[in-house]
């Protein structure tokens, strides 16, 4: 466990529900009435003709008197007058994120750096790889390293051990890089809870060798994305993407150097906010607060 900065403890509420008007005067008077002080508060409305609202706020849990079930029981009223779907999350109850990688470790050595740093506020149970070779790493920061060996003839038998090994021990998982395909089995057990970084600007050079299609096109950008895993391979829910500048001077390897200073930096966005509460799934798109 890294040692991290104090911080005040929050509650926060995620809602989605039809657009109306009331929803904000709604859950803040909820809020007041139980001497609730509100620290951050958004919202957004898709703006169509059937339009979806979506909010986020947060309020300081020093001095909220009503406990979690409490609070569940007592917004229900107004949760089913407005047709909400919401959840409810506290600072105080870190996540658990799973960790899979596969022989390239230049995402996990980011993550676990910020981690043991305190930049991510989570808690992260084993690092699983396909390949021993992170083992040491995962020695260095203390964490169990499981090798799961995967063989395609077996991939199904294999996925199978490695979701009863997990069951019960973590609440999201990244793929920090882990060169598997997941089967629809195992991505239902974690709908919208496994987050993958994409070695290129999705829609873009999708597949192998994403460097060398760049090179070959002559980009001057390329880029990472991270998104929630879906049975539609790389073609999830995109939490966060960011781009690169590059030249006619870069080569392959260049690119490959670039690329991957870019992957850290999105996969590492990517599960902050998500360990913070900060994206709703909408449709096939996210709402990031």
């Amino acid at each position: 466990m890294p040692d991290v900065p104090m911080q005040k403890q929050t509650i926060t509420l995620l809602i989605s529900c039809p657009d109306q008007p009331g929803i904000v005067a709604a859950v803040s008077q909820f809020i007041f009435e139980h001497h609730g002080n509100i620290v951050q508060s958004d919202q957004y409305s898709t703006n169509r003709q059937a339009s979806t609202f979506f909010m986020r706020i947060s309020i300081s849990e020093d001095g909220f008197p009503l406990s979690q079930s409490e609070i569940a029981e007592q917004f229900r009223p107004i949760a089913e007058r407005f047709h909400m779907q919401w959840v409810l999350y506290y600072s105080r109850q870190r996540k658990r994120a799973g960790i899979f990688v596969s022989r390239l470790d230049h995402c996990l050595t980011d993550l676990l750096w910020r981690w043991k740093s305190g930049e991510l506020a989570m808690e992260i149970p084993f690092i699983i790889s396909n390949h021993p070779d992170a083992e040491p790493l995962a020695r260095m920061y203390d964490i169990p390293f499981y090798h799961f060996p995967s063989q395609r003839e077996t991939r199904q038998a294999d996925q199978t051990r490695i979701l009863e090994f997990i069951q019960g021990k973590v609440d999201f998982l990244v793929l920090a890089r882990y060169m598997q395909i997941l089967e629809p089995f195992f991505v239902a057990e974690y709908p919208e809870q496994i987050i993958n970084i994409h070695h290129s600007f999705l829609p873009a050079f999708i597949g192998a060798n994403p460097y060398q299609q760049a090179f070959e096109r002559g980009v001057k950008l390329i880029g990472a994305t991270a998104h929630y895993v879906t049975d539609s391979l790389d073609e999830g829910p995109i939490i966060a993407q960011d781009v690169i500048h590059c030249d006619h001077r870069d080569s392959v390897e260049d690119l490959v150097r670039k690329g991957r200073d870019v992957e850290r930096r999105v996969l590492a966005e990517a599960v902050r906010l998500h360990t913070e509460d900060r994206v709703l799934v909408y449709e096939n798109k996210t709402i990031v607060f």
